[in-house]
């Protein structure tokens, strides 16, 4: 009888540092592998799979993680799961993985290290990709070694991390970032990771993991260009195919030794700055010297709020630890001090710059002054013909119900009706009275036109003529002189009201003051796009012509209706996503709404034959589409939807870069039924299509900066033309950018003349 493997997380503490005996340990090893052949049915939770890996934690070390955690069965279908792109499937995840590969098997085999790395390559000229068995192995030595090192990154380490991606970064440069001065972003000569790189690498990772197989496996997953980290380059964290699982994480590690040094180095600048002084005057303004730094995968920037002098040690330190540490290729030319405030730097994607907070949050200009003041007249406007309106109705309904009444009682003794209704007239008159009141009470003028009716000619007030009177009559005109200043006389509303409005005078001064004063002594980072970099991508692609107007794509004309739409959609979307944190983000979306939706028209029209007025009216603006069934579809982001989007919900979305470079087109020809090539889907309904690179198809070297766009990344040639089988639910999510070929199974491409 086999014992369940997956173990209730409620009998391990929480993740922390605690310690195991030897003889502990190597009983919690012997139920493992006792436990290593029986048959599993559902993945593993987070918190189990946590417990299984920090059980192999003692004295300051894990061991033996491929045997007692990578190789275990339910390990390797978390895996899977992980990796499981099926979109819809009768069958369990369990008996779609059985089908290919057994993996208690495949579990044995690594334990025992017999694991063939060479047998699950496929290369493609000078590409070499993994199949889907040596993607699961890949995936779950990620899991397991994401749950090792995750909490031990610096917090400033950012890429391949839960949470952590570029947009997270970004957050904390616009947040945190206060009056940056100096800044300098390392570059590295564009060069793969060599052997000693390698070695370097294995050696890190030993420091905190004992375990042999591990280490032989990263060197023959390195060996055979499975693993390949070129520092430099464009193609990280990008979807790429050329990308390993392991890349991000092992970036990590390797540069984990440098981030303490700057962690360091940014405490003891800390401790160095004066404590600020709760008591302290408000008029001296306090500026401590801070460090700052981000990192995301190799790219690495620091910024300093002191003198240049100091921003030159900080960066003499991290270069020394580069090349002397990590024995890495530093561009001393490109990595150089620039000042903050007069110049833009380059960093994920976009261009920064410290600049005061007016720039970020400028004031109102006098054109949206009188514009608002002129919508404040329109909205009173309209509130006044509401309130005439409801005063009239109010009058109309009152006599219609007196008429009834009247009506009623002339006609019978008395007014009998089946419900009391008395009580309810009575509030509804009395709310209505309460109503019209609270609106003479808040006019003044209509309280200034009542006080001087009621208060001229007051012959009563004369002492000769009082004394002629009855003093009850006298009497009765104080109390009627009283009542009347007291609630119609609007002197005391009136200072109330010019009161108001010095408190808001004061206010608006008030603040007019801090912004100035914020303005000369404070810096904010500003994030922006890079305007130029994205035009010329736009004209690279073909949305527009030499004069700026959105042009057809003619390579796009082989496509579907839909697929064309959806191409552009998706297009559109990563941008919208990739760009929405920037402050020139209506550039953007200028572009999606303007250039991408009417080259889409152009497209379909030319595709079809006809004008773009014939186009717009069969498709409308918003590119409607008919799904199979004849349902309406719309995958291109609506304008209203564009106009509402901005940095209020950053989803940490990977770059454009691939959807952009790739086009899928349908083969017509009939080959025979292979399965989808996304991970898991065994769909067998599917069409081959053809892969059709944007570099090749345009004859762009992509180092050419000249005519590439720079930081643009591209997918490896050696895909080119190359063809691949999916299904219409996988080639949709193709065209819309949610699946990348890093996510389809390498033994899939099949070359195809």
């Amino acid at each position: 009888m086999a014992l369940h493997l997956r173990v209730h997380p409620s009998l391990y503490n929480r993740r922390i540092s605690f310690l195991f005996s030897p003889s502990s340990r190597n009983l919690s090893t012997a139920s493992l592998l006792l436990n290593s052949n029986q048959t599993v049915t559902e993945p593993l939770a987070k918190s189990e799979l946590e417990s299984i890996v920090l059980k192999q934690y003692s004295h300051g070390k894990f061991y033996n993680l491929v045997q007692n955690a990578v190789a275990l069965p339910s390990v390797l279908l978390t895996a899977c799961h992980s990796l499981s792109l099926a979109a819809s499937s009768c069958d369990s995840l369990t008996d779609r993985v059985s089908r290919r590969f057994s993996i208690e098997e495949m579990g044995r085999e690594i334990r025992d290290g017999r694991f063939d790395i060479p047998s699950c390559c496929v290369g493609f000229e000078s590409l070499v990709l993994p199949n889907l068995k040596l993607k699961v192995l890949i995936e779950a030595v990620r899991m397991v070694l994401e749950i090792v090192y995750d909490d031990r990154f610096a917090t400033f380490s950012y890429g391949g991390r839960v949470g952590m991606g570029r947009h997270t970064a970004i957050r904390y440069l616009k947040n945190s970032v206060e009056n940056p001065r100096w800044w300098f972003r390392v570059s590295f000569a564009r060069e793969v990771f060599g052997d000693r790189n390698v070695d370097r690498l294995c050696v890190f990772v030993e420091e905190k993991i004992n375990d042999c197989l591990l280490v032989e496996m990263i060197k023959k997953l390195f060996e055979f260009g499975i693993l390949r980290i070129e520092l430099g380059g464009c193609d990280k964290g990008r979807g790429f195919p050329q990308e390993c699982g392991l890349n991000s994480i092992l970036i990590n590690v390797y540069f984990d030794g440098l981030d303490k040094e700057i962690q360091d180095m940014r405490l003891k600048m800390k401790l160095k700055n004066p404590q600020e002084d709760a008591t302290s005057n408000d008029s001296v303004f306090y500026k401590p010297v801070n460090v700052y730094a981000v990192r995301y995968l190799d790219e690495i920037l620091l910024i300093t709020s002191g003198s240049k002098m100091l921003t030159m040690e900080l960066k003499k330190k991290v270069v020394d630890v580069l090349e002397e540490r990590l024995d890495l290729r530093v561009d001393r030319v490109n990595t150089s001090i620039h000042s903050a405030v007069s110049e833009k730097i380059s960093f994920l994607g976009m261009y920064l710059q410290a600049v005061p907070p007016s720039v970020l949050r400028p004031p109102m200009s006098e054109k949206a002054v009188r514009a608002m003041k002129k919508y404040e007249r329109q909205k009173e406007v309209r509130r006044v013909e509401l309130r005439n309106a409801r005063e009239r109705n109010r009058k109309t309904l009152g006599l219609k119900i007196f008429r009834h009444v009247l009506k009623k009682l002339k006609q019978s003794n008395g007014y009998k009706c089946e419900y009391e209704i008395e009580n309810e007239v009575r509030d509804i008159f009395r709310s209505w009275g309460e109503e019209v009141m609270q609106e003479f009470m808040g006019s003044l003028d209509e309280r200034w036109k009542w006080h001087w009716l009621l208060t001229r000619g007051d012959f009563l007030s004369l002492r000769h003529i009082r004394e002629k009177l009855p003093q009850d009559l006298v009497d009765a005109y104080d109390e009627f002189q009283e009542q009347v200043d007291k609630h119609l006389s609007p002197t005391q509303a009136r200072k109330e009201l010019d009161d108001e409005e010095r408190r808001v005078q004061e206010e608006e001064e008030q603040r007019y003051a801090e912004r100035t004063v914020q303005d000369l002594t404070k810096l904010c980072m500003k994030v922006s796009a890079p305007e130029e970099l994205v035009r010329k991508a736009v004209k690279l692609v073909g949305f527009t012509n030499n004069m700026g107007r959105p042009r057809p794509i003619s390579h796009l004309l082989a496509l579907e209706d839909s697929d064309i739409i959806k191409w552009y959609a998706g297009v559109g979307r990563k941008w919208l996503d990739f760009f929405c944190c920037c402050h020139n983000f209506k550039m953007v979306k200028i572009i999606v709404s303007y250039h991408l939706r009417f080259s889409c028209i152009l497209t379909l029209a030319e595709k079809h034959r006809s004008t773009k007025r014939e186009a717009i009216r069969h498709y409308t603006k918003d590119l409607k589409v008919s799904d199979p069934y004849g349902n309406e579809e719309m995958h291109f982001p609506l304008e209203r939807e564009v106009k509402m989007m901005g940095d209020k919900n950053l989803s940490n979305p990977r770059p454009v870069d691939g959807t952009l470079s790739l086009v899928l087109i349908r083969l017509a020809s009939d080959e025979p039924l292979h399965s989808c090539a996304a991970s898991f889907c065994e769909r067998s309904d599917t069409t081959m299509y053809r892969v059709h690179l944007l570099q090749n198809r345009l004859q762009i070297n992509p180092l050419d900066e000249e005519k590439w766009v720079r930081g643009m990344g591209t997918i490896h040639s050696a895909l080119n033309r190359k063809c691949l089988p999916l299904c219409s639910a996988h080639i949709s999510d193709v065209y819309l950018g949610k699946l990348t070929l890093q996510d389809v199974d390498g033994s899939s491409f099949i070359d195809l003349k």
